[in-house]
């Protein structure tokens, strides 16, 4: 789904640049364009970079954490 429609950015770009390595909404608006002209756009797409980070980041059992 667009997301962007000013810079005509997906859903599936912001998600491939975090798989790129961007770490941080800041990160994926640099390489995608995302949020840098009218910014309505900002909300959804800080809400899909922090599910991409997190469908990322590690998954531990912290049961036994000391």
């Amino acid at each position: 789904m667009y997301v962007c429609l000013c810079k005509g950015v997906t859903d599936r770009q912001l998600r491939q640049a975090v798989e790129e390595g961007a770490s941080s909404w800041k990160e994926v608006r640099e390489a995608t364009g995302c949020a840098s002209q009218c910014c309505k756009c900002a909300r959804v797409g800080k809400e899909i970079v922090r599910d991409a980070l997190v469908e990322l980041e590690p998954r531990y059992d912290l049961a036994y954490a000391v």
